[in-house]
């Protein structure tokens, strides 16, 4: 395919994203973590003070935040508790500035989220840019219609979150790394120091860069592709640079910061860590030229304990704090197109039998021709295996959405194995099945348009099936809270109790016709003819047993609703009963 054709391609597939993207976040309400993420934006960009939101890094909620620094009268609480007072007073003050200081939410929510969709673009565009310089035209087009349809990216490049943030800053960094590496020009070393700080600025997984890079650049010493001198240079070039341009952003940050308060709000954060780690941190913490870094040794050191301590949560009819180690690849599975899952058991065939080809005398001679023939390839490798490691062995199982940063490798991959498989023999019938995958994965992706974030495949049953093997930000994270206050509206219902799992604020979209209700409060409270709408998360969180390695009682206190059936499911995540 022609390059003037291939860029034609490239940039419809980037429209029908956005245009997707955009069109699907209206009748969306606020989810969970964005009821943090986008007032602590706004706090960052008008006050100049990180205390709130601290365990992830400020540059992707800086950027969502911009938008509303153009919408007319939001007024700022500066004179609330959770502002003044609490220690990291997220939850409550993101509540407040929303839904109860009389500014316009759902416009804040919109334009906030704009930016957002903006990132996911730049992504796609690099994952096209990177895998047609390595494979062709055929190959990057394939792996820009895969990264444009696919419903995880979909569902959370919407939304003021951090994980699609961490892919385009994993994805980025590694390749201006790799250009680095190959061609060290100053150009080269400083576009992937920018680019590797950018990434450490979006979500703090990014530390998993550091190891990638010393690995990526002593096998390229090792391999022969360049002298110890000259990858020693690139490596501290590009990390030095980074750890540089941290502290101009940060220090921003804690500008207004009051130092006493950014010391005691550490101490609190790091209490459980020992002497020797957090004693350096809060001896900077009120120092003028140190408290940008230790503000950002902070935050790192609370995402440690967050993985370690786990979330409680459900899965596969359990609940449990302590995780599971399947839990990633089974969700992965279940939550990623069947095309995908064809594509990459096709690709890993292919490469199997490429490689058992591949000239060399023995099994490690044919293993290192392959790595310096195939460098770019083997890093993307190394990061998917290093980022799934990290993520198994970790307890925090909240969501497909912790793998994204390894999604554009395996896209890559992918899209590039394909390519090269597309050869004859059999051209034409690789053609017409490759085109009956394409075919799939658009009709399956608009099926369950605008409900990208509740998408399920096909073997799993769909996103009417979900709910059964696994919630949280993997099927309902709050998104339909509005549809629910549209349904109420259209029946003319006057009151109807509500167990909500999410960021928005059920009396702001249904004012007194809502009740309060929660899993533990006895059935018998209900009035007879009453309607209940319940998440989800709830749901099913009050029905599970507790996991063998959960030692907290699980009250399974919406046991009794598994005799009725609900008489509407909002989106695919409340479901409505009456109550007899």
């Amino acid at each position: 395919m022609s390059n003037r054709n291939t860029n034609i391609i490239a940039v419809a597939l980037i429209l029908i994203m956005f245009f997707m993207a955009v069109s699907s976040i209206k009748d969306d309400s606020l989810t969970m973590d964005e009821l943090a993420h986008l007032p602590a934006g706004y706090s960052y960009l008008t006050q100049k003070d990180m205390r709130l939101n601290p365990e992830h890094p400020p540059l992707l909620k800086d950027l969502a935040a911009i938008p509303l620094l153009f919408i007319k009268g939001i007024n700022f609480p500066s004179d609330v508790s959770f502002w003044k007072d609490d220690v990291n007073g997220q939850w409550a003050f993101g509540w407040y500035f929303l839904f109860q200081a009389g500014n316009p939410a759902d416009q804040m929510i919109f334009w906030g989220r704009i930016p957002m969709i903006l990132i996911m673009i730049v992504l796609g565009f690099y994952i096209f840019k990177w895998t047609r310089e390595l494979f062709g035209n055929n190959a990057g087009l394939l792996a820009l219609f895969l990264f444009s349809f696919s419903p995880t990216f979909l569902a959370h490049g919407r939304l003021v979150t951090t994980d699609v943030g961490a892919a385009a800053g994993a994805f980025i960094s590694i390749y201006y790394f790799i250009k680095a590496l190959s061609s060290p020009t100053k150009k080269n070393i400083i576009l992937s120091g920018i680019s590797l700080a950018i990434a450490e600025l979006f979500k703090f997984s990014a530390i998993l860069l550091i190891p990638a890079f010393v690995f990526y650049g002593l096998v390229w010493w090792l391999m022969k592709m360049g002298n110890l001198k000259q990858t020693l240079k690139v490596l501290i070039s590009v990390f030095v640079l980074a750890f540089v341009l941290i502290w101009p952003v940060y220090q921003y940050h804690v500008w207004n910061y009051p130092p006493e308060k950014q010391a005691k709000d550490a101490e609190t954060y790091l209490a459980s860590y020992a002497d020797f780690i957090k004693k350096p941190i809060l001896w900077a913490a009120d120092k003028p030229i140190l408290r940008p870094y230790a503000q950002y040794f902070t935050g790192l050191l609370m995402v440690f304990n967050r993985v370690v301590g786990g979330n409680t949560t459900y899965f596969l009819g359990e609940v449990s704090n302590r995780g599971w180690r399947y839990y990633f690849p089974v969700v992965y599975a279940m939550k990623e197109t069947l095309t995908f899952h064809i594509l990459s058991a096709v690709s890993l065939i292919y490469a199997f039998w490429f490689i058992k080809k591949y000239e060399g005398k023995n099994l490690l001679t044919k293993a290192l021709n392959l790595v310096k023939s195939y460098f770019p390839e083997f890093a993307c490798l190394s990061f998917i295996g290093l980022y799934w490691a990290a993520s198994v062995v970790g307890t925090l199982n909240i969501g497909v959405r912790h793998l994204l940063p390894a999604f554009p490798f395996t896209i890559l991959l992918v899209s590039g194995t394909i390519s090269v498989w597309m050869k004859e023999p059999y051209l034409k019938f690789k053609k017409i099945i490759l085109a009956a995958l394409i075919l799939w994965q658009v009709i399956s992706i608009a099926s369950v348009y605008p409900h990208f974030l509740s998408y399920f495949n096909e073997l799993a049953g769909g996103p009417n099936k979900g709910y059964f093997y696994v919630v949280d930000s993997n099927f309902d994270w709050g998104q339909d809270l509005k549809r629910l206050a549209n349904w109420v509206n259209e029946k003319g219902i006057n009151k109807i109790y509500v167990d909500y799992f999410g960021g928005a604020d059920t009396k702001y979209y249904l004012k007194d016709k809502v009740e309060g209700w929660s899993c533990g409060r006895s059935k018998e409270e209900l009035p007879k003819g009453s309607y209940l709408a319940v998440s989800a998360s709830f749901l099913m969180s009050g029905t599970g047993v507790a996991a063998k390695n959960f030692d907290q009682q699980v009250p399974r206190c919406y046991q009794w609703l598994s005799d009725y059936q609900p008489i509407e499911k909002i989106g695919y995540s409340i479901f409505i009963y009456k109550i007899d």
